[in-house]
């Protein structure tokens, strides 16, 4: 993007040149999420513009800065994007060649900064990416299929609010907003760490169906727009609900995200982690009676997305059930149109 009006387009730039605390990619996969199209229209904040967007993907170390230790020329690494100042009072965050600013969520001068600086997103052939953002995973360039394994920074996201919630298992999990990317790769992660039961919270029904046919742990609920109703349906569908994980999106009411609330055990957990921007209305006393815990969830540290690389190589999480539609560089209005067509488990994947 040349200007932030300017729209997606292909263009032809000189190769990223390597700089202290980076490391230079061939980019191998990257995922386009549903929402891209909103983003690149402005509709999910701003970046610095001209940007190669894409923060999150799948590279090939080709050379290192000399104070880089962390990868090597030839590791295959996942790519996230999270630069954070390592300021350990007042952490600063930000999401590079994309929106997203951690802690409270408004920008600062460190944050723009960062964004300043490290511009080179993934979707292109080649970026220079800070070291802080890449995890070597050893044996990935034996894995046939990387367009799949764009998919693990999803992952890494979901499984970090998994972890958050504490889910053992034998756990019963409701993942609110399941038919979105995030909340099926939370489906993903949670029957990956033994839950007992899965129930998948959404509107979009053929999702649903694909989510239900993972696995018979997995109960479909789909929204009905009745909170009361479907806070009802969600507790009545696989036994008391240990844990809560709200993934959905910019939704239009607070609504679907409390009937998530309202069917909670006593003693339960309920983790946010989506893109809802609506003020929820808990109420104190039922909250406090009931013994709840609420936290809230953004993207995920480097020791998760790496486990969870291991669980893949271990084949305890099964990226073949991803339902992944490959893109070029060659038609970015053709990505994006097909990525704000996918649901669930269908996920589109630009391979420069």
């Amino acid at each position: 993007m040349t200007t932030p009006e300017g729209g997606l387009h292909l263009a032809e730039l000189p190769d990223p040149l390597l700089r202290g605390g980076g490391a230079t990619l061939d980019v191998l996969a990257a995922q386009v999420p549903a929402y891209t199209g909103v983003l690149v229209a402005g509709g999910r904040g701003g970046f610095p513009t001209p940007i190669v967007l894409g923060a999150c993907g799948i590279g090939r170390v080709t050379a290192t800065a000399d104070d880089v230790f962390g990868v090597r020329p030839g590791d295959v690494v996942v790519a996230g994007g999270v630069f954070r100042s390592g300021r350990v009072s007042r952490p600063e965050e930000a999401l590079l060649a994309w929106t997203g600013i951690g802690g409270d969520g408004r920008a600062t001068p460190t944050t723009e900064r960062m964004r300043d600086v490290w511009r080179d997103g993934l979707y292109a052939e080649r970026a220079v990416w800070p070291e802080r953002t890449l995890v070597a995973l050893p044996g990935a360039d034996a894995y046939p299929a990387p367009e799949r394994l764009a998919f693990l920074p999803w992952l890494g996201i979901a499984a970090e609010a998994i972890d958050r919630a504490g889910v053992r298992a034998g756990h019963v999990v409701a993942v609110v907003g399941a038919t979105g990317q995030l909340g099926a790769a939370a489906v993903l992660i949670a029957l990956a760490r033994g839950s007992a039961a899965v129930v998948a919270v959404g509107r979009h029904r053929g999702s649903l169906d694909a989510l239900a046919g993972l696995d018979p742990r997995v109960v479909p609920v789909p929204l009905s727009g009745d909170r009361a109703a479907d806070g009802r349906a969600i507790a009545a569908a696989a036994g008391p609900v240990d844990v809560v994980i709200d993934t959905l999106g910019a939704v239009p009411s607070p609504d679907p995200t409390m009937a998530g609330y309202d069917a909670l055990r006593p003693d339960g957990s309920w983790v946010l982690v989506g893109g809802v921007r609506q003020d929820l209305p808990i109420p104190y006393g039922d909250f406090m009676h009931r013994r709840l815990t609420l936290r809230g969830s953004w993207m995920y540290r480097d020791t998760t997305v790496f486990e969870l690389w291991s669980m893949v190589r271990g084949g305890v999480l099964d990226l073949s059930v991803l339902d992944v539609t490959v893109v070029g560089l060659d038609d970015p209005a053709a990505a994006l149109t097909a990525a704000s067509q996918s649901h669930g488990l269908g996920i589109v994947v630009l391979v420069p």
